[in-house]
């Protein structure tokens, strides 16, 4: 296969080359002399799919074609402009940031979801304008506006969300911030929930496999979270949230432009729950009590004159979490039959630096390095099970960039070292073990944005547990006609199962832990293995004068090898591998329209067919439901020349029925259906902007005031033999309203 994509690059890249005029220009942040470039402004003829991004100095080079002639120049944390240009010519433009502004005149709106026409993956960002949509406390609770995240509870107690995408868990993402790992080993179960909303300046979804300089764990795609920058982030920010179950979160960023090329910032979260929960009166919290201190403290330099960009974070965390029987009180009951309980205390200290340089005589040429340190510790208990990992990882990659030719052939190439040493204990157990890897990969993209762009990339690594092995991906886009974009890609993602950080929701139960040791060098397992290969068609299109877009995704992963979690025996669960077949085909269809002025409506459709290979027969995939529809309404309000604005929006989730776990072997009356039953999940929120200052908003989560019935089987006999919190389809808890505030200096 490798050959026949290298042959195809060969083939496709001198075929579509060809002469035309260009714009050319670079776009700057502020009009001083000492004015920085800025990269990663979009640049795009309005009403064509023919856009570009600025590079590491803020240079950008579009084709120039006679029938577009206004050129918009936008980036976040700007104000967006719009420039007329009639011929090829030198542009100099100076974006003003939004924060300086006295009043904003909006002309046209900006899309809180943007899908992009010209990029060869199937990417789809979300700006902080979507966030706003909700309470969005952390980065688990950012996708419930977004079709292409589901989020799911994990178990009856943690109350943690977990989320999936194209029918697979997060472990088969490549979750990473600002491009650099993040969610993953240790981190794997509460990880989202460590980056708090409010630091989030953007996220891309990618669906299906990633590019190869990001590595070879992203099987099902990759979400990357961007992070707010000092520079351009407010001077002062305080979020406040409440909620009626007890939930207190305080939020606060402080920033400093100490110089015209550094700035930092530091930014703090708290959060707290005290109040004890049970709607459903079975004796154990519907949400854990908690504690959570987070700070970060964030460096920002750039010296675009002489081609220096970096960024350097460190940041420390405490949560602790407790779970269990109302009247469980850790100093007496630990470890006794007196009530079961749980506590989950995590410490991480984690640090990154990514440092960029463009070479002043050609732009076009680059090399970044990327490098973090983490240690993540969590000490808990579940009962009498105890669960302790202590995960230290080291992450570095350099990456150079430059062209083949002209600027429409551009390549990446570079190296990557990875170590993970984990001290894990499970009981009494010893899983302790070091991970090491090195890598090197080659990424060739051509970019004719009038018609095709591919991305074809090769990576080589070297794991001592994983081998030796290559993973090919590749991407290609296609534009058969006016606001049309088709997408084709295939890749292999590999991985190594960190089968109980990934799954601790098991040890809430009284299931006896089985793994089938088949002579693996993971946990007496083998890697994971898969591909995934996928298509997607989007159209824009205007209908009374009115916005708007339909996407058709299909995407297919089949394992090569899987871990199986079986949970089909409800006094058991066992990890072996797979023996067969397992796949995940995940088809949606999506239509975004703008109804009315300032009036947006988003649906979707989503329909899976998971199955793999168990031991008791082949099955659909438990928890998971296979019809899914999604909508949401938002409105806003003209903005006032005082910054005044109403904002609304409503969030509709229908899910179908899902399979359960069979739990036929238990009695009676722990005994749950084969199916679960359909429901309707409903959000909303109100925001009353009163300036650019000050903003309140008030809001409500599962409207329909729907619960499941039993969450927790034998509640009454938790250090019985059918115990299980693992069995969870619906909200646990009922009707939740909430309420927050905004407060800003610019």
């Amino acid at each position: 296969m490798n050959k026949y994509l290298i042959v195809l690059i060969l083939v496709l890249a001198p075929c579509l080359t060809f002469s035309q005029e260009k714009v050319e220009g670079v776009v700057l942040e502020s009009n001083d002399t000492n004015a920085m470039g800025l990269p990663g402004a979009n640049v795009y003829w309005m009403n064509s799919q023919i856009g570009v991004v600025t590079d590491m100095e803020g240079k950008f080079s579009i084709p120039y074609k006679k029938e577009y002639n206004k050129l918009i120049i936008s980036y976040v944390g700007f104000e967006s402009d719009t420039l007329t240009v009639n011929e090829p010519r030198p542009i100099k433009h100076i974006l003003k940031a939004s924060n300086t502004l006295n009043e904003v005149v909006v002309e046209q709106k900006r899309d809180a979801v943007q899908k992009s026409y010209f990029s060869s993956q199937n990417v789809v960002t979300v700006n902080s304008a979507e966030l706003l949509k909700a309470a969005c406390c952390n980065l688990s609770e950012s996708f419930e506006t977004n079709p292409s995240i589901d989020v799911n509870f994990s178990d009856a107690l943690t109350g943690t969300k977990q989320i999936q995408m194209l029918g697979l868990t997060s472990p088969y993402l490549l979750i990473t911030q600002e491009n650099i790992p993040m969610v993953r080993g240790a981190s794997q179960a509460f990880g989202l929930t460590f980056t708090p909303g409010t630091w989030v300046e953007s996220i891309q979804i990618t669906k299906g496999t990633g590019s190869v300089v990001n590595g070879y764990e992203s099987i099902s795609g990759q979400i990357n979270t961007e992070l707010v920058k000092p520079l351009t982030d407010n001077a002062v920010f305080v979020n406040g949230y409440l909620n009626e179950n007890g939930r207190q979160e305080l939020n606060a960023h402080f920033n400093k432009k100490l110089s015209n090329k550094l700035s930092s910032g530091l930014y703090v979260h708290a959060n707290q729950r005290t109040q004890k929960e049970d709607e459903n009166n079975d004796g154990f919290l519907d949400a854990p009590l908690s504690n959570q201190l987070n700070v970060m403290n964030r460096w920002q330099y750039q010296n675009l004159e002489k081609g220096w960009v970096s960024f350097l974070n460190v940041r420390f965390l405490n949560d602790e979490k407790q779970i269990g029987q109302t009247d469980f009180n850790p100093d007496t009951d630990k470890f006794t039959t007196n009530a079961w309980g749980s506590e989950i205390n995590t410490r991480r200290f984690d640090t990154s630096l990514k440092l960029g340089y463009v070479f002043p005589e050609l732009p076009y040429q680059s090399f970044g390095f990327q490098t973090s340190y983490s240690k993540h510790v969590q000490d808990s208990y579940f009962g009498f099970r105890t669960y302790d990992i202590n995960h230290e990882s080291i992450y570095s990659n350099l990456i150079f960039n430059s062209i083949l030719g002209d600027t429409r052939n551009k390549f990446k190439t570079g190296l990557t070292f990875a170590y993970d040493g984990y001290d894990e204990f499970v009981n009494t157990t010893d899983y302790s073990r070091d991970d090491r890897s090195v890598g090197a990969f080659f990424e060739y993209s051509y970019e004719n944005l009038e018609k095709v762009s591919l991305t074809a990339g090769l990576r080589v690594d070297s794991h001592n547990r994983l081998g030796n092995f290559v993973t090919p991906r590749f991407h290609i886009r296609y534009t058969p006609w006016e606001k049309a974009s088709l997408r084709g890609s295939f890749g292999r993602g590999k991985r190594a199962a960190n089968i109980f950080a990934e799954n601790q929701q098991l040890f809430s139960s009284s299931r006896e832990i089985v793994i089938q040791n088949s002579g693996g060098d993971i946990y007496g397992l083998d890697p994971e293995d898969a591909w995934n290969y996928g298509v997607s068609f989007l159209q824009g299109f205007t209908l009374f004068n009115k916005k708007g877009d339909i996407t058709f995704d299909f995407y297919k992963t089949n394992f090569k090898n899987q871990i199986i979690v079986d949970w089909e025996n409800p006094q058991e669960v066992s990890f072996y591998n797979l023996d067969g077949k397992s796949y995940a085909s995940s088809f949606q269809v999506e239509l975004n329209y703008e109804i009315l002025p300032q009036l947006d409506i988003r649906t979707a459709y989503k329909y899976y067919d998971v199955s793999s290979d168990y031991e008791s027969g082949t099955l659909q995939k438990p928890l998971l439901a296979q019809n899914r529809f999604f909508a949401n309404i938002g409105y806003e309000t003209k903005l006032k020349d005082n910054g005044e604005q109403w904002r609304f929006d409503y969030t509709l989730h229908r899910l179908g029925e899902k399979r359960l776990p069979d739990t036929s072997s238990n009695p009676a009356e722990y005994q749950l259906s084969e199916y679960s039953s359909p429901y309707n999940h409903m959000n909303a929120q109100i925001t009353k902007v009163f300036s650019s200052k000050f903003e309140i908003y008030l809001g409500g989560e599962n409207l329909s005031n729907l619960k499941q019935e039993n969450p927790v089987l034998a509640a009454n006999d938790p250090f019985g033999s059918n115990f299980d919190t693992t069995i969870v389809y619906a909200p646990i808890m009922g009707r939740m309203f909430y309420g927050g505030f905004r407060f800003k200096i610019n």
